[in-house]
């Protein structure tokens, strides 16, 4: 989110600011492996994360919004409290104790319950956008994180009191390939191609996104002749909300451009 998913970042910062949420960065903070790490050396991948949670100060829940990193965060939280010797390690590597107390969230727990239309007097900016919601993979739960709420459903609960129309469509839950982009791309391509056509299909006039990789995947993946504009669940809300000043910024970052669109909708 910091490099190839700025106008995420931005627009993340710029929404929480809005609604009152004070957000501190963790200093020196270190990428948690996401998907790379974790296929090639899940004990390397348990310490990036681990460091983290070492460095993080108590009494403050830990947000994130990558479903990944999510991902990541809450398997290593739950392995370091259901094991005793994972806890040794991180005491031996890090020299402090663990603390269970420590929160991981991700920005859908923030939201969950809130009424986001009330930082809109009311109003319904998003009347006429009709989009195609977009989770990816990382959101669902692995075996061990069961009983973890699933957040499914929030794109279109909180973006239907903005006004905006979500379609009915079959990709919604489908992985757009993550890093196999690197390693794989003509495999990622078929599966984004998939994705996309599905979103057309369905007469879905954007994919709106819950993950900065899929939106990477989605877009530098596609070859499809009639694409879509994808954005950001963060941009689409600073936009709601009537801040978007910076969005010239953000939108020549998009391959696909999704200014005639928001235009079109007073958005932009």
């Amino acid at each position: 989110m910091k490099t190839s998913a700025m106008e995420n970042h931005e627009s993340f910062k710029i929404f929480c600011e809005a609604i009152g949420i004070r957000l501190v960065e963790l200093p020196d903070w270190n990428c948690c492996g996401s998907s790379s790490a974790h296929s090639i050396d899940r004990e390397l991948a348990f310490d990036l994360v681990a460091r983290n949670l070492a460095m993080a100060p108590s009494g403050r829940p830990i947000l994130t919004a990558c479903p990944s990193c999510t991902l990541r965060f809450k398997e290593t939280h739950h392995h370091l409290t259901e094991s005793a010797d994972a806890r040794i390690r991180f005491r031996r590597q890090w020299g402090v104790p663990f603390d269970e107390s420590k929160k991981v969230m991700h920005f859908f727990e923030l939201i969950d319950g809130m009424d986001i239309s009330a930082f809109t007097n009311g109003e319904k900016p998003l009347s006429g956008l009709t989009y195609a919601p977009y989770y990816g993979c990382m959101l669902a739960r692995p075996p061990q994180l069961r009983n973890q709420k699933n957040f499914h459903g929030l794109l279109e609960k909180i973006l239907g009191t903005l006004g905006a129309k979500a379609v009915t469509w079959k990709g919604s839950t489908k992985c757009c390939g993550t890093f196999l982009s690197v390693a794989r791309p003509e495999a990622t391509t078929e599966v984004v191609n998939g994705i996309v056509q599905s979103g057309v299909d369905s007469g879905a006039e954007c994919l709106i996104t819950a993950c900065a990789m899929c939106q990477l995947n989605l877009e530098i993946r596609c070859n499809l002749k009639n694409q879509l504009p994808v954005l950001h669940f963060s941009e689409i809300l600073t936009l709601a909300l009537g801040k978007g000043e910076n969005t010239d910024q953000w939108f020549k970052r998009h391959l696909v451009d999704p200014k005639p669109l928001l235009a079109a909708h007073g958005l932009i």
